[in-house]
């Protein structure tokens, strides 16, 4: 599953969308309501707050601050990720699957090895940063909505390819740039779109470990 990742402000793909969210008012509402700022750089934690492209109220894309994660019953932010295969099913993600469907731009998603130990428990290892071969931006499919007034995110997973499902049991999905607008189109169908997802990465083993 995918539970950090990572932006970089100098790369030039990102550089509108980062300048666009900056100067955005609910952007400073965020931070005036949360105490938290705005990342655009560096390695992004759940609940954080960063830039989320969304249609806006004509259809048009556009970019949001949103802060990663849906609360749940307990009423404490802890859902983070939904499963493509029962986001159309699940009472929590079912309507946004519908309607609410939104990208979060990131240069690479960052993904632990898990592995059983000898006493049968599963441990985690050693931190890769991965994505889609060939791109410099990675284009997370999500799904939001909003929360007392203010847009929150979930990244949808899915099951792994052969080489990623030696790391971890789940994988975020990936589309190609030129599949966003179709899919934050209310009126598109995701399923879709599914067959677009990109399944060839690049994975790079960090070198400084970094356990959840």
């Amino acid at each position: 599953m995918c539970t950090r990742y990572a932006l970089e402000k100098d790369l030039p793909e990102l550089k509108e969308i980062l300048e666009t969210v900056v100067k955005s008012s609910l952007t400073n509402k965020f931070i005036d309501t949360h105490a938290r700022p705005l990342i655009t750089d560096g390695e992004v934690h759940p609940t954080d707050i960063v830039p989320v492209i969304a249609p806006n109220s004509k259809g048009l894309r556009s970019v949001f601050p949103m802060q990663w994660g849906f609360l749940a019953k307990d009423n404490k932010r802890t859902l983070f990720n939904a499963r493509v295969e029962s986001a159309n099913e699940k009472p929590t993600f079912k309507d946004a699957w519908l309607s609410h469907r939104c990208i979060i731009p990131a240069s690479y998603y960052f993904e632990w090895e898990h592995f059983k130990s000898n006493d049968g428990k599963v441990k985690t290892g050693d931190k890769f940063a991965i994505q889609p071969t060939g791109c410099t931006v990675t284009w997370l499919c999500g799904l939001y909505r909003i929360e007392e007034g203010y847009p929150v995110f979930v990244i949808l997973t899915k099951e792994p390819t052969a080489e990623l499902g030696k790391i971890h049991d789940r994988m975020p999905l990936m589309l190609p740039e030129d599949k966003i607008d179709e899919w934050i189109n209310p009126s598109s169908d995701p399923e879709k779109l599914l067959s677009y997802a990109m399944s060839d990465m690049i994975i790079e083993k960090q070198l400084n470990i970094d356990v959840k």
